[in-house]
């Protein structure tokens, strides 16, 4: 018997926020970067046979849908390649939670802001490179560029609050990591998609049909792209050094100093176990404009289709 399911788009709902927030909670489960070699062969076997109509006898939609996870968190969407491990989007929690933590930990001196901030952004350029798009390739101009415009920003940003941080109450020194974040994605995104501001990316009418190329569409997709960026580390950077504030007056920190490093990163862990996929869902995947928004060229072609549609839609990316 032939399953009647969809595998070409998400399992649950995209125009509801719910709807994402459970897509996004499969696509970033740090537990898919434990699945063997076999069982991820084994996935992309199953999701090729399915999408050619072979005959599954047993398979249930449970198990397809395992598999289709599995497949999209460990290969390349363009290119079917198998991704970089510390690149995928399953490993966005282990990997941030060590390095935010260590960045929240050791904030004070020079060396080691300027050490946590360069880690910081070269796993980001390992993640942007990882996912870079099949059709549209980051060069390695780009990258590098990016990479470099970013860890200066934040570096600058960091040294620069850490020298004011003193003529301030002792726990504002502790925000001064996440200040240095939201420096750095203000930077590396645009940077990394500045082909876009410059040459527009695809508008498509709610069945999908291209109309054209748009750079407002390509701002407010990279606006809403650093919105959840940052936001999305604003409970792991923000929570933590409120509550070790609190701690590192008690007595077991005094005595055990070096686990303060431990507890952040778990705190930190905690924190974007849940606001991961939560804000990657804080805007739908095909976002969308009002027609009156778009560049006067472009909204008359947009306004001659004979839809003529109000509203138009691009993919914002991640």
């Amino acid at each position: 018997m032939w399953l009647k399911v969809d595998i070409s788009k998400p399992r649950y709902d995209q125009s509801t926020y719910s709807g994402r927030a459970k897509h996004f909670f499969i696509v970033t489960n740090p537990f898919n970067i434990l699945a063997s070699s076999t069982e991820l062969e084994q996935a992309k076997l199953l999701v090729t046979e399915y999408r050619n109509k072979a005959v599954l006898p047993g398979l249930t939609a449970d198990q397809l849908w395992r598999a289709k996870q599995l497949y999209d968190s460990t290969y390349h969407p363009d290119t079917g390649e198998k991704m970089f491990v510390l690149g995928r989007m399953s490993a966005q929690v282990p990997c941030n939670m060590l390095v935010t933590g260590c960045m929240l930990t050791f904030y004070k001196t020079t060396p080691a802001v300027i050490f946590w901030q360069w880690i910081n952004q070269s796993f980001n350029a390992v993640v942007n490179y990882t996912n870079r798009s099949g059709a549209n390739p980051i060069s390695e101009k780009q990258l590098g560029l990016s990479y470099l415009g970013a860890t200066t920003g934040a570096i600058v940003t960091a040294l620069s609050l850490n020298r004011l941080a003193p003529r301030f109450p002792p726990i504002i020194g502790r925000f001064v990591p996440f200040a240095a974040v939201a420096a750095a994605n203000s930077i590396n995104l645009p940077m990394m998609r500045s082909n876009e501001l410059v040459n527009g990316i695809p508008v498509l009418t709610a069945d999908g049909e291209a109309l054209g190329e748009s750079r407002k569409a390509a701002q407010s997709a990279i606006t809403q792209v650093v919105v959840s960026r940052i936001l999305m580390a604003v409970p792991g950077m923000f929570i933590p050094p409120i509550l070790m504030a609190k701690l590192e007056k008690r007595s077991f920190l005094r005595r055990y100093p070096m686990m303060s490093a431990p507890l952040q990163v778990l705190m930190v862990g905690a924190s974007l176990v849940l606001a991961t996929p939560l804000c990657c869902a804080l805007f739908p995947q095909m976002s969308s404009m009002k027609t009156s928004r778009l560049e006067s060229e472009l909204k008359a072609k947009v306004l001659a289709h004979p839809s003529s549609p109000d509203k138009v839609y691009f993919n914002k990316g991640l």
